[in-house]
């Protein structure tokens, strides 16, 4: 159960209650669901209902999907549920699921050209081709992680044999839609389910980058097979609650991987209840994600935009220089530079002393829809390295593909920080950047660091500072 409140343009999220139910587990061979299951069901439904008391009925959907589509006694649980939540319960279609999903990730996730997107349930995987906020391709197909649990590792023994049943099982059913997906093609793909997150999870926890690729995939398979049986599964990085259904959750991702041809995967930022969320606040924006993320923290925090502008300016004149030398372009490092920019007085509102660690703080604090897991965390590292001593630490803990990333955008936001001190556009100076590799040299107009004097104490100051940290930086 997800509660959120509109705040200025974007959403707050006051209450997210999750119950492990696994409701599929419970259907037989015929598709009848257990009284067991059943009353699981009713048990966690109970405890939302509270909940639901004092919220006006207009602004509540609730949504059932693939295991009451599949029961042929659904219609048993229905009537008991909704006579427990004192509300309509909508068994959605698959079709209908899959769209809820991608409206989901279109509103947390930032992207501007097609993406591929999965999401493995318990009785039922979404896969779906959209660009921006339409999706192209919509299909929701009858396998999930619950029910293949029961179909292949049913004896308990995580095996190469049971493995490959599963996964072979999964690409046969991804078949039916094969052709049609890889004709119509993505530029990114993401993935908006639990064994997704615990995956990301393992690698991050196993010092790799937060990517899914089919080799990571089949490395944790290995793990995973060491093990033996389920109740012996221990892979580093993974959480308790995911251990029963993560190996076949693995199985069907790695059908996926293999039948769609993915190369790489990400993590979404939001799924199925943020679809159904969305599709609430109908009268929302649907533009640019991260700008309006980014404009509801400003609003929010009371920032100074005209001078958080005047900082992203010049950040920005510095970063076009030095693109192709210091591939700025990759991870979308120029969006996040602008983006911490924009936010890099954002804890003053907490106190000017330490003001960078406030806004690091409420920054991996505050939910970022729009921003991958790992470009929150570069963010995070950018506010808080921003001015005064530089914690390499914090550049050390972004993932392997972005951490030489991070310290030239650092380098870069920090220079800008200190250019516009003056907080005026109009005495801004013309500014010449360039970089062999580690040594970065900026040159300004003749005469102006004489003129300004406390700026060139300043630009000495940051000298020191970036050679701690073992940068050279020369200012002419």
């Amino acid at each position: 159960m997800l509660m959120v409140k509109q705040v200025v343009g974007s959403v707050q999220v006051i209450a997210r209650i999750k119950r492990k139910v696994r409701l599929a587990s419970g259907l037989d061979d015929d598709f009848v669901l257990s009284q067991v299951a059943m009353a699981r069901g009713w048990e966690c439904l109970a405890l939302f209902a509270e909940r639901l008391q004092d919220i006006p009925r207009e602004n509540i959907h609730i949504v059932a999907t693939a295991t009451l589509r599949l029961a042929t006694n659904a219609a048993d649980f229905v009537k008991h549920a909704q006579t427990i939540l004192n509300h309509q319960i909508n068994i959605i279609s698959g079709e209908e699921e899959a769209r809820m999903i991608y409206l989901g990730v279109a509103h947390t996730s930032n992207c501007d050209s097609n993406r591929l997107v999965i999401d493995i349930g318990g009785a039922s995987t979404e896969v779906i081709i959209g660009n921006g906020i339409n999706p192209l391709e919509l299909n929701s197909l009858n396998i999930g992680c619950v029910t293949f649990l029961e179909r292949y590792f049913a004896d308990n023994s995580i095996s190469e044999t049971n493995f490959e049943r599963a996964i072979d099982g999964a690409c046969k059913v991804l078949e039916s839609i094969k052709d049609d997906y890889l004709s119509a093609g993505w530029q990114s793909a993401v993935g908006a389910s639990g064994t997704v997150q615990a995956i990301q999870e393992i690698l991050v926890s196993q010092g790799h980058a937060e990517e899914l690729t089919l080799a990571r995939l089949e490395s944790i398979k290995r793990q995973a097979i060491a093990c033996g049986t389920l109740d012996k599964l221990d892979i580093k990085g993974l959480a308790q609650e995911r251990r029963l259904v993560f190996v076949s959750g693995l199985s069907i991702l790695l059908g996926i991987f293999k039948t769609l041809k993915i190369e790489r995967m990400t993590l979404a930022g939001g799924a199925l209840r943020e679809g159904v969320l969305y599709g609430l606040l109908m009268n929302m924006p649907h533009t640019d994600i991260r700008a309006r993320t980014l404009n509801s923290l400003l609003v929010r925090h009371h920032i100074d935009e005209k001078h958080a502008s005047i900082v992203a300016e010049v950040a920005s004149n510095c970063a076009n220089q030095l693109k192709d030398s210091w591939n700025l372009d990759e991870f979308e490092g120029l969006d996040i530079l602008n983006s911490a920019a924009m936010l890099h007085e954002l804890g003053l509102i907490v106190d000017y002393r330490k003001y960078h660690h406030h806004g690091a703080y409420i920054l991996n604090q505050t939910e970022l829809p729009g921003f991958s897991r790992a470009q929150k965390k570069l963010l995070t590292a950018l506010v808080s390295n921003h001015r005064e001593g530089i914690d390499q630490g914090l550049i050390a803990k972004q993932t392997m593909t972005c951490c030489v990333l991070a310290q030239r955008l650092t380098r870069i936001l920090r220079l800008s920080v200190i250019l516009s001190m003056r907080r005026l556009d109009d005495v801004l100076p013309a500014v010449s950047v360039a970089s062999d590799g580690i040594e970065l040299s900026i040159t300004l107009p003749k005469g102006w660091l004489e003129a300004h004097p406390l700026m060139r104490a300043e630009l000495e100051l940051e000298i020191e500072e970036q050679a701690k940290a073992g940068w050279i930086l020369v200012v002419g």
